[in-house]
């Protein structure tokens, strides 16, 4: 089944799809919890979040980061380079099939374009819509500290963020996948502090290090915390 988070609230958008998924955590410890970027889906992963189960683990909980948005095209990909995502094709693919699973899929997709946010809400079995109203307080729950502090490659800075948002309680699935989509953003739109290639590395190397947690067991609190301090 899917339960869809979507809206021109980006930060809100991402802040309460997190927020669902510590309840659901909480109120059913045995769920297995994944988050797959948009780099990481594949039509195979795909198909993994809407039928995987066991005897141990009945149900999965799979958050889709992003599929949605569109990829640009950077200096490397040269004047002939077409803008694509795969990750849109295989969701899109795939939506019978993750609608119609037992398994919970959330895809958090901030600004989904109105034509596909009828599609998918229509299929949901529950859809959320955070829209940006004319003025607002900043929430805390999107922690701009800590993607500001990335986007100035400040890596005293964004350790400190870091150290600061774990303390608070907040999920290191979260804070990595806030710096994730700070890494993507500044591959999009460019930044001073970080060249295309540098921006396309440091995006790669947050997915590096999520899957080796994964893959490891390897403390995901502490590998982020080292992350920072190498920036």
């Amino acid at each position: 089944m899917i339960y869809l988070f979507y809206g021109s609230d980006v930060e809100k958008t991402r802040r309460k799809a997190f927020e669902w998924v510590a309840a659901a955590k909480k109120k059913e410890p045995n769920l297995a919890y994944a988050r797959l970027a948009r780099e990481e889906m594949s039509e195979a992963a795909l198909e993994d979040a809407a039928l995987s189960g066991g005897l141990f683990v009945k149900r999965l909980l799979v958050l889709l980061d992003d599929p949605f948005q569109p990829s640009k095209k950077t200096e490397e990909d040269g004047e002939g380079a077409e803008e694509k995502n795969e990750a849109t094709n295989f969701v899109e693919e795939k939506i019978e099939m993750l609608a119609k699973s037992d398994n919970a899929i959330i895809i958090l997709a901030p600004k989904l374009p109105a034509a596909k946010a009828k599609k998918f809400a229509a299929i949901a079995a529950k859809s959320y819509e955070f829209n940006s109203p004319p003025s607002r307080e900043a929430a805390r729950g999107f922690n701009s500290s800590l993607v500001n502090a990335l986007a100035a490659r400040d890596s005293k800075k964004l350790w400190l963020e870091v150290v600061r948002a774990l303390r608070a309680g907040d999920p290191p699935e979260q804070i990595h996948g806030l710096l994730h989509w700070k890494a993507r953003d500044l591959l999009e739109k460019g930044s001073r502090a970080w060249t295309p290639a540098a921006a396309r590395a440091l995006s790669l190397d947050l997915i590096s290090l999520l899957m080796s947690s994964r893959r490891t067991g390897t403390d995901l609190s502490s590998s982020l915390e080292r992350f920072a301090l190498a920036i």
